[in-house]
């Protein structure tokens, strides 16, 4: 049956030999990016289903309700988090069954009564339960991503695996940018107090269609908390004129930084040596490359 979790339609499964409610930690990433933050200790580690041994990392509470023409239902039940199930959607088991006072009425049209009221029914849907290859599962959820043919099934698995156990650390649309950690930028001027007229630079003339791109790229910054408008009170003591460079026919916003770099100091260290760096990889036996979206934005300075 189909209820209202968060504000937002979710599958409902009643199953009456279940003896705990569960959900799968894959369905609460796909549909509650932060759910992880509500998650509560559970003295449960190991569960055991038809399909063998199921691990559990926690517990979950949210409220579902269940919609009815004469008033609608809330249960706040606590479901056990799997790591490792594939259930599309939240199961309740029969401990909350007994709880509520949930019945199942098997007749013709199939429906459920909760509590004392027997005249309130609930139509349940009657889903049929295919089993589908894991490897084509998960890989529908990165149906975007390309991935090597030469890698086998067992790799491919391991590497979703890993994916999806990282996914905070991707950006999709939705979610503003992330940060890189332990990779700090520290400038140092060598003026002081107050700045010569240099470094506060007035922004550069620019035609219709330029200027179009600069307010496009700014307010895409915006949203995703990279800047922020400054308040008419406010002192800027440095400013960085901005322009626009084409390349494919896509534009790029770009700062001029030529005269802040003539005050910085010189900020000098070993380049390491490409020779050094392939012999050390020889024995690689995947090479790794991860870029980061707008990774410069990203950097802490």
């Amino acid at each position: 049956m189909t209820v209202c979790i968060d504000n937002a339609q979710h599958p409902l499964i009643i199953d009456s030999e279940a003896h705990c409610s569960i959900v799968a930690r894959e369905y609460l990433d796909n549909h509650f990016p932060h759910w992880e933050k509500q998650l509560l200790p559970t003295k449960a580690k190991n569960l055991k289903g038809s399909s063998g041994k199921m691990t559990s990392i926690g517990t979950i509470i949210k409220e579902i309700i269940i919609p009815h023409r004469k008033g609608n239902i809330r249960l706040n039940p606590e479901h056990v988090v799997l790591d490792d199930a594939h259930i599309q959607g939240f199961l309740l088991g029969t401990d909350y069954q007994r709880m509520y006072g949930i019945y199942i009425s098997n007749t013709t049209d199939r429906h459920i009564t909760i509590g004392t009221n027997k005249e309130k029914t609930f139509s349940l849907d009657i889903y049929h339960i295919s089993f589908q290859d894991p490897l084509e599962e998960r890989l529908n959820e990165f149906r975007e991503g390309q991935f090597s043919t030469t890698l086998t099934s067992k790799q491919k698995l391991s590497l979703l695996k890993m994916l999806r156990k990282n996914r905070p650390a991707f950006a999709i649309g939705e979610e503003p940018l992330g940060k890189i950690k332990g990779h700090d930028i520290e400038l140092y001027l060598d003026v002081e107090r107050p700045y010569p007229p240099m470094l506060r630079r007035p922004p550069y003339p620019a035609s219709l269609e330029t200027r179009k791109e600069i307010e496009k790229h700014i307010n895409e910054l915006l949203d995703m908390d990279v800047i922020r408008k400054i308040g008419h009170n406010e002192i800027v003591e440095i400013t960085t004129p901005v322009l626009i460079t084409w390349h494919d026919g896509k534009s790029r916003l770009c700062g001029d930084f030529r005269a802040l770099n003539n005050y910085k100091k010189a900020d000098r260290y070993p380049i390491p040596r490409i020779p050094h760096a392939l012999d050390k990889l020889a024995k690689a036996k995947y090479i790794t490359k991860m870029d980061c979206m707008k990774g410069l934005h990203q950097n802490g300075v």
